[in-house]
């Protein structure tokens, strides 16, 4: 996929409206050469994907070895709005916590208070963390009106053509 293809892709409102969101799945190979998928927090900037995490976190190890991911983000309500992306991650080993950790962090419901207590817990816990950082190398956004998942494209195409027959 081009990269002018890509970043049409993540130019459309809804890629947008998702690339807002909190959370997305973080699909990977773990050591043991099994699929993982885990729920991340993560920030857009523009052009690349941003999670952070612990400096001893397993799945740092996996991804040193095997770099592919793919990432999912998507809505809870019908039609669902999913936003699928795959890329190489670089690892970014970086002192005290990334301003992206606590901007990431900061839309989750908290009261002024909560979030003081929650920055101050995070400060004493990690004397560093690493931003695992993902450019963009494919994209695809399914609304399920405009744009459809490959086999159900494939579904809608053969029933045209049975019906044109």
């Amino acid at each position: 996929m081009q990269p002018n293809e890509i970043a049409e892709i993540l130019d459309r409102p809804i890629s947008r409206e998702l690339l807002s969101r909190d959370l997305t799945r973080l699909a990977y190979v773990a050591k043991d050469g099994t699929p993982r998928s885990i729920p991340i927090a993560f920030t857009w900037n523009g052009s690349e994907i941003i999670l952070c995490t612990t400096k001893n976190a397993p799945k740092l190890h996996a991804l040193r070895r095997n770099p592919a991911v793919a990432l999912t983000i998507d809505t809870e309500s019908h039609p669902p709005k999913i936003l699928l992306i795959r890329g190489q991650a670089e690892l970014d080993v970086v002192d005290g916590i990334p301003d992206e950790y606590l901007r990431m962090n900061g839309s989750y419901e908290m009261t002024p208070e909560q979030r003081i207590a929650w920055e101050a817990e995070v400060r004493s816990l990690y004397d560093g963390m690493v931003r695992i950082v993902v450019t963009p190398t494919w994209a695809k956004l399914i609304d399920f009106e405009t744009t459809l998942p490959s086999a159900v494209e494939e579904l809608v195409r053969r029933r045209a053509e049975r019906e044109d027959s």
